[in-house]
């Protein structure tokens, strides 16, 4: 994924983008970048990677290297970015969040126009910001050459420029499948994926950008360069897992979700008449949690946290390439309180099941010490195509994903013509999905959320919500 932030202020604005940007570093571990505008330097750019270490630990020096009363900054998970660019609408610094599908062909298409190059990175890939910026180019204005360019892709583009005016130009994807949020504090202006990003440094909210819509952000004020389109398919997911806590989209904020669809899942389980002998419920840290205590209000089954996630030292569980390093530190993470579960029925809500790898280590390990049952309940339902605009479902193929290589071992690809009976618990396949997934997994129980659910959790019209992972449906 990746997040971004930008400011335009009347004094220096590096210390508000410093922090704006590191504030969505739960969207990237890749690499992390910042580019400033002064009047007597011009546009500076800097870009780390952040692997291994966090974005404000390589960026502390900032303040020293970089100068400017407008800047961008942003974290990444695919390409280093912002770049700085020269073309015939002048020299600016581009960041973008999202995913190009059709980039090979967008490449031939524009060697066949123009007969000129890209600076290839390793493999022969063309960074998706210089693309863009290419796209961008072909037109004779800013406002022109990303309308042109999110028409041209097939994907997602959410588009951050620092012009070398001090100008921030910000354009939400065609479709608004991510949120681009601008924010006022006195005369200055900022632009960010999260509201809290925003708030934390005193800016209120200002304006929340449509689909497709781009505008221009100076001293001056907004001026809406073009006008956002009807249609919006924005991701379901920021909500149930993506998006940080704190933040609203569209109105709906993150945690108060979380928490009505964790009632919304109670509900069904007591209708099934599956709240029986559960000693606690609990959440799959950090993410799981808040859907679980919503389902320990509803469901009137104490919250507990049988372990605790140890986060002081140890990155995030994704961070390493092997799999085998990710399972290791995924492990080491998990530290039980004992008295909580020996010799307990355990309830244990997540915010998603995608491949299952580490949610067997995290079962495997509550048997080891000593829990009676593990019940296991799934925020989401099941996920059956791997994301396409947003690519966070980190599955190379659809077989990946547990539901459904579940499928495939169950009836074959004849499965696959079916996918709506597996995902409701109420048919005959559905409850075969649920019970195989139980057998590999080593669930007493499991349950995924409905559709119908998470969406009601969600709280606004069904028709600009993108459910492609969940039910195919763009």
């Amino acid at each position: 994924m990746g997040g971004f932030f930008g400011a335009v202020c009347h004094e220096d604005a590096i210390s508000d983008v410093f922090f704006g940007a590191d504030y969505h570093s739960h969207l990237g571990t890749s690499s992390g970048g910042m580019a400033a505008y002064d009047r007597t330097i011009g546009l500076q750019r800097e870009i780390h990677n952040i692997r291994n270490s966090p974005f404000r630990t390589k960026f502390e020096h900032v303040f020293e290297e970089m100068r400017g009363s407008s800047a961008i900054g942003c974290i990444s998970d695919s390409d280093p970015q912002p770049l700085l660019i020269r073309s015939k609408l002048g020299t600016y610094a581009i960041c973008t969040i999202g995913l190009i599908n059709n980039a090979d062909q967008l490449i031939k298409q524009y060697f066949a126009v123009s007969g000129g190059h890209f600076d290839a990175m390793t493999g022969g890939k063309v960074n998706s910001n210089e693309l863009l910026a290419a796209l961008i180019s072909q037109k004779d204005s800013f406002a022109e050459g990303i309308r042109f360019a999110q028409q041209s892709i097939e994907g997602t583009a959410n588009i951050l420029i620092l012009t070398d005016r001090g100008h921030i130009i910000a354009a939400r994807d065609r479709l608004g499948r991510i949120p681009v949020l601008v924010g006022r504090r006195d005369g200055d202006y900022c632009v960010s994926f999260e509201s809290f990003a925003y708030q934390k440094l005193g800016y209120c909210a200002e304006k929340e950008l449509g689909p497709g819509e781009v505008v221009e952000i100076s001293l001056d004020g907004i001026e809406q360069l073009v006008s956002p389109g009807k249609e919006m398919r924005m991701c379901a997911f920021l909500w149930s897992y993506y998006g940080f806590p704190n933040s609203t989209y569209e109105g709906q904020n993150v945690e108060i979700m979380r928490y009505r669809n964790g009632e919304i899942m109670a509900e069904h389980d007591r209708e099934e008449g599956l709240l029986h002998g559960l000693d606690s419920v609990s959440g799959v840290p950090d993410s799981g949690t808040p859907h679980a205590i919503g389902y320990a209000n509803e469901s009137k089954v104490p919250f507990a946290r049988p372990y605790i996630k140890y986060t002081p030292t140890w990155a995030r569980s994704f961070t390493p390439q092997k799999q085998s390093e990710r399972k290791k530190v995924a492990k080491m993470k998990q530290i039980p309180v004992h008295e909580l579960i020996e010799g307990k029925n355990l309830l244990i809500v997540d915010d998603s099941i995608v491949r299952g790898t580490q949610l067997r280590e995290t079962v495997d390990f509550l048997y080891s010490n000593g829990a009676r049952s593990v019940h296991m309940r799934s925020a989401c339902p099941p996920v059956m195509y791997g994301c396409k605009f947003l690519n966070f479902s980190r599955a190379t193929n659809d077989l990946e994903l547990i539901a459904r290589r579940t499928i495939m071992d169950l009836e074959g690809e004849e499965g696959f013509n079916h996918l709506e009976e597996y995902s409701d618990s109420s048919t005959e396949r559905g409850k075969k999905l649920r019970k195989s997934i139980c057998e590999k997994m080593n669930f007493s129980s499991l349950e995924f959320q409905s559709l119908e659910g998470v969406i009601k959790a969600i709280g606004i019209d069904p028709c600009k919500l993108c459910t492609y992972c969940w039910n195919g449906k763009e």
